[in-house]
């Protein structure tokens, strides 16, 4: 529909609600009539506001809503009589009038009695002015268009906080908290850099997050005869797990010139930058937590369970391909039946090199790819799916083969909700004449089991047999 009868819509949509408005006014509405009313007014409101975002989001109509509205208000009076020939489909309005007329001839007790509650008249009133008062709604895609470039702008400088906080952006103390749609454009990235976050579990919550572990089983009896003694107790114990989310941060600087003559969009150049920084650290802090100051115990390097096959796996020698295949059918098997129905290897750079190479007795290759790939991994290793991840690799020694197999559901990531934020620092770096850029984030991610139930197992080919 073009915008021309847009318009006359939602003249004629108008008119007839303040046609309605003033009957309701001069209380010529009966209580038989309320029903009917109230059907229309509530179509005429959803009409109203589909026009009103239709007109939002056509590329012409920007002022189209605000004109109508004054055209619309304006001629409701003049064009009362119009309006009720219109009539929205119930002819209500050509009916009711001669009805009403009657009624006032019969004094003024008939009409109290066949009105309507000063309520119920409120509760229409309040409808119909919403229904004149309708703005227009930019589509979800417009508006996230919005707030990316509200954000981007702001952070370079082009517009001011206040300027920012109307277009939908927190923004205050030379800090803008990461609007959701940008947020979780990191967070995505995120996902496809770090395996943890892909396969992990996430909770978004502002308050600490327990996982009660147990650390004693309870132990069941069984008594072919009848039972003539108490059912003996057996305690089960828990422990406590708690996720408590640390600071994440990256600065990055750039020039005033560069920010000032650039044509390249220095502002999206900068967010995918520290998007990239952020992303970095929190994956080392999942897979390996060892910045010294800030360790995370929980980190899948730490926490998952060393494994030892019967046979050490020598990949020099010339059966190492079958016994690197044996080592790694006994790895999958030895976690309880619950972890290995949910396992998939995750495994480094070196580990995928050997067993890419590698081959068993009968020829066959270690590595088969998959019937049908499974969200971008096309890959078996001995019948369950496989990724690698440079992440994995041992610190320094990026050459040593690493294997986890395991349920990796059980790593549990906490992401505060609207900790994400980016700071701009312009006094500390204005004697070289740049601006900083600081993004912030809280965040924990450990891997959570009990001692009974393992969920991941880790094997590392050492060093010097991988390099022999």
């Amino acid at each position: 529909m073009n915008k021309k009868l847009l318009l006359a819509l939602q003249k004629r949509n108008k008119a007839r609600l303040a046609e309605l408005r003033a009957r309701l006014e001069k209380n010529e509405v009966r209580a038989d009539d309320l029903a009917s009313v109230q059907e229309e007014v509530q179509t005429l409101v959803n009409e109203l506001q589909d026009i009103a975002d239709t007109l939002a989001n056509m590329e012409d109509g920007n002022n189209g809503d605000g004109s109508s509205d004054g055209s619309g208000d304006n001629t409701s009076g003049e064009t009362g009589g119009s309006g009720s020939g219109d009539g929205s489909g119930n002819g209500e309005g050509r009916d009711g009038e001669p009805d009403d007329e009657g009624d006032n001839s019969t004094g003024e007790g008939e009409n109290r009695s066949a009105g309507i509650s000063t309520e119920q008249r409120d509760g229409i009133m309040k409808q119909i002015g919403q229904g004149l008062s309708t703005r227009g709604h930019k589509s979800a895609q417009t508006r996230e268009n919005e707030i990316r470039s509200a954000f981007a702008n702001f952070v370079v400088g082009n517009i001011t906080e206040a300027e920012a906080r109307s277009l939908g952006v927190e923004a205050g103390n030379g800090s803008v908290t990461v609007p959701e749609v940008i947020a979780s454009e990191i967070i995505t990235y995120a996902q496809e850099e770090n395996l943890l976050r892909k396969y992990g579990t996430t909770v978004r919550t502002k308050g600490d997050v327990k996982y009660p572990v147990l650390v004693k089983k309870a132990e069941a009896n069984v008594n072919k005869k009848e039972r003539g003694s108490e059912i003996p107790e057996t305690e089960i114990e828990f422990d406590e797990i708690l996720l408590d989310p640390a600071e994440f941060d990256a600065l990055a600087t750039v020039t005033k010139k560069l920010l000032k003559m650039s044509g390249a969009p220095v502002e999206q150049i900068v967010i995918d930058e520290l998007k990239k920084a952020y992303v970095r650290k929190e994956t080392n802090f999942m897979f390996n937590g060892d910045d010294v100051g800030n360790e995370n115990p929980g980190a899948l390097a730490k926490k998952a369970v060393a494994f030892t096959p019967k046979t050490a796996v020598d990949l020099t020698a010339a059966d190492a391909g079958q016994k690197l295949y044996d080592a790694l059918i006994e790895m999958k098997n030895t976690p309880v039946t619950e972890v290995m129905k949910k396992g998939r290897w995750i495994i480094n750079r070196a580990a995928l090199t050997v067993v890419e190479k590698m081959k068993t007795a009968d020829g066959l290759p270690l590595l088969r790819p998959m019937t049908q790939a499974e969200g971008g991994i096309g890959n078996m290793l001995v019948g369950y799916p496989v990724d690698f991840t440079d992440a994995a690799n041992v610190k320094d020694k990026p050459d040593v083969p690493v294997f986890y197999f395991g349920d990796f559901s059980q790593f549990r990531i906490q992401d505060v909700i609207g900790a994400m934020e980016l700071q701009k620092l312009v006094e500390k770096y204005a004697g070289t004449n740049k601006i900083g850029f600081q993004i912030y984030n809280l965040l924990d991610g450990q891997l959570v089991y009990s001692p009974f139930e393992p969920a991941v197992y880790r094997y590392e080919i050492s060093t010097k047999t991988a390099g022999a």
